[in-house]
């Protein structure tokens, strides 16, 4: 086998891997959000209320946002937005988001929030999404 055929066959292992990962993300994506949606119907039926979100820089600041919905864990870090959105509300400091404010991006909700994270601090979506019905 000479060098470029196995760089050859590595960059296809690599692709491969690759996609595979994609297929695999976006479909616990698509099952999270099943279950956000469903959370979103039954708060509205149980008429938990919405409230202002905030988001907060890495440095511990807190800015206001133009979206409404659920704060999910204790720190107010995670969210679902009245839209069945999904919200990481930690943002990169911003000299002008104490003034005008600064707007998150939905992101794709994961079936356990916090995997792969350095404090080791995970659990699953569908845990957050009922204790925060029970908790109204």
């Amino acid at each position: 086998m000479t060098d470029d055929d196995w760089q050859q066959q590595r960059a296809r292992a690599v692709a491969h891997h690759g996609a595979e990962l994609d297929r695999r993300r976006a479909a616990e994506a698509e099952q999270a959000t099943a279950l956000i949606e469903q959370f979103v119907a039954d708060a509205r039926t149980r008429n938990v209320p919405v409230e202002p979100l905030r988001a907060r820089s890495y440095s511990g600041r807190s800015y206001r946002t133009p979206l409404r919905g659920w704060y999910l864990n204790s720190d107010r870090s995670i969210a679902v937005g009245d839209d069945g959105r999904y919200y990481s509300l930690l943002v990169p400091p911003s000299a002008a988001g104490w003034l005008t404010g600064v707007t998150p991006q939905p992101q794709p909700p994961r079936l356990i929030v916090g995997e792969g994270a350095r404090d080791g601090e995970s659990i699953p979506l569908a845990k957050l999404l009922e204790r925060r019905l029970t908790a109204g």
